[in-house]
């Protein structure tokens, strides 16, 4: 059973003094990276820019310290940003405080329960149809500061669809000089990765901004104009509330908690990717409680694993917990003396930043190969789930998806399930038996039976190979159906070891599946003569490659 215990305990037991320089110097990068992430995304949740910070250092230092990954690194993300400004508009800072708190609890409460792992039964259909519409609905809201356009006193823009019903009514009111600042910033974040990729795109983006709107005197808000700036250190505050007011918040903790959940464990899983190490998932969760209770209640908003910032922790050199927490440490020096310096920063140059944010975490190719790939059912799943997330919310996406899943997943298997009386059979006499046939050297053979489909996709991700491996067989007799998770699961497979010079081979490929995977394109990745009739021929196609 896996352990409740934090990474940052384990890793001590071996650190060295290289790993710590190395960690110390991937923190202060990360930790420079995030400071103008920080303030976008806040501002996106309709809080103020000190806010985003709070949640970086607060959470940021708690999940690392008591996290299950040894190189997660937290902090506000772009998934909650459209959840948190709904939240603050109708129920009020309080609101959200007390919303936070009770996701932190929740979390806390599914790790001590050991429910890391039930986050597989979340279809991938629905993870990239959900994360594609709040990239959209973050795009949506950053028009109004990237054109500078200006809304009459009381125009209601909480609702994604009312910020582009706004936002197309009073296109008129454009600000040129607002878009020329934008422009240049977005070039910069766009062009800036091709040059150097050491320095942030987004600090030089701000620099120039700044530059241009005081240089050039140009009449362009800033954040100074709209909000007050604080370097103040997180106080505490816990607000007053009564069973009423947690009654009426419970539905958008839930809300925060299982998305949470999700965000945080997948980039748990694609670090694990990165640095050849496993995560403790619970303990992942119990840390995401932890730290979203603290962010709450010292002033921020809720917070999770951001995937861009763990990746960039681990490019750098960081490979322990002690990279999290200094880079908390170096945002709160950064607060103290900066902060009041991001007075100068003009909105367009914030809405930039976030333009590229939801770029880079829509998955458009992702979101396109599937509809291309995927069976009918995975489709009408993803692109249902997007629209919901865009023009509702992500509480009526995520509950009409999993249960559109559920049904059309039933559906499916009613439609390919058989059921044959038993028959005893001898294993000498069992033609197929596989016991009765010589496998090549340097080669190994995985049967795998029952559907593949969301919830058993991972169960292929298990797949070993020997060090002397050169060839593997995957034999498919008694796979039915596979869906999309399944075959982005295959997929990963099929890289993972292509990398390490490693063929894979199909025996006896059903009709359903083969046809899944000629849809995708996996039949010409792996090789028409790579997929074999019966085992027999599988295990010559072996001999020749090895």
């Amino acid at each position: 059973m896996e352990k409740l215990k934090p990474k940052l305990f384990s890793v001590m037991k071996t650190y060295t003094k290289e790993q710590f320089v190395k960690d110390i110097i991937a923190g202060i990068i990360v930790a420079i990276i995030a400071l103008p992430l920080s303030i976008a995304l806040a501002l996106a949740s309709g809080v103020g820019p000190e806010q985003g910070i709070y949640t970086a250092i607060i959470a940021g230092f708690l999940i690392s310290f008591f996290g299950g990954s040894r190189v997660q690194i937290a902090g506000p993300t772009a998934a909650f940003a459209t959840i948190v400004a709904g939240i603050v508009a109708q129920k009020g800072m309080d609101g959200l405080i007390l919303a936070t708190v009770l996701a932190g609890i929740i979390l806390a409460v599914m790790g001590f329960l050991r429910l890391g792992n039930l986050i597989k039964y979340i279809p991938y259909t629905i993870t990239t149809g959900f994360t594609a519409g709040i990239a959209v609905t973050i795009a949506i809201g950053q028009i109004k500061d990237f054109l500078g356009l200006s809304y009459p006193a009381g125009t209601v823009t909480i609702e994604t669809m009312e910020k582009l019903e706004a936002v197309i009514r009073h296109i008129a009111t454009i600000n040129w000089q607002a878009l020329a600042v934008g422009l240049v910033c977005l070039a910069i974040l766009i062009i800036w990765p091709y040059i150097n990729k050491t320095i942030p795109g987004s600090l030089l983006a701000v620099i120039a901004g700044i530059l241009m709107v005081q240089l050039l005197h140009m009449k362009v808000n800033t954040i100074g104009d709209l909000y007050e700036i604080s370097n103040k250190l997180p106080s505490l505050h816990v607000p007053a509330f009564t069973l009423k007011d947690i009654g009426d918040i419970i539905p958008d903790a839930f809300t925060i908690a299982i998305l949470a959940a999700i965000e945080s464990l997948l980039s748990c899983v694609v670090a694990d990717s990165m640095i050849n190490s496993k995560h403790r998932s619970n303990m992942e969760l119990i840390a995401q409680g932890i730290g979203n209770i603290g962010s709450a209640l010292f002033g921020g908003i809720p917070a999770t694993g951001a995937i861009a910032r763990t990746a960039a922790n681990i490019k750098n050199g960081g490979r322990t917990p002690i990279a999290g927490i200094v880079h908390a440490i170096t945002l709160v020096l950064i607060l103290v003396v900066l902060m009041p310096y991001a007075a100068l920063i003009p909105m367009p140059c914030i809405a930039a930043i976030l333009f590229m944010v939801a770029y880079n975490m829509c998955g458009w190719r992702a979101f396109v190969n599937l509809c291309k790939s995927s069976p009918k059912s995975d489709i009408i799943v993803l692109v249902l789930t997007f629209i919901l997330t865009v023009v509702f919310d992500l509480v009526v996406a995520i509950e009409v998806g999993i249960l559109l899943a559920a049904i059309l997943f039933m559906k499916r298997m009613s439609e390919v399930t058989e059921v044959e009386g038993w028959r005893y059979v001898d294993e000498e006499e069992d033609p197929d038996s596989i016991s009765l046939r010589v496998v090549p050297e340097h080669t190994l053979v995985y049967e795998i039976s029952g559907p593949m489909f969301f919830a058993a996709a991972d169960k292929i991700l298990t797949i070993s190979v020997k060090e002397d491996t050169k060839c593997l067989i995957l034999r498919m007799r008694s796979v039915n159906a596979i869906d999309a998770t399944a075959m982005h699961s295959l997929e990963q497979l099929y890289e993972k070891y292509e990398k390490k010079g490693i063929k894979i081979v199909f025996s006896h490929v059903n009709g359903q599946p083969r046809k899944v995977m000629d849809k995708a394109g996996f039949t010409q990745r792996i090789g028409e003569d790579n997929f074999c009739a019966h085992i027999d021929d599988a295990l010559e196609r072996a001999a020749q490659l090895v």
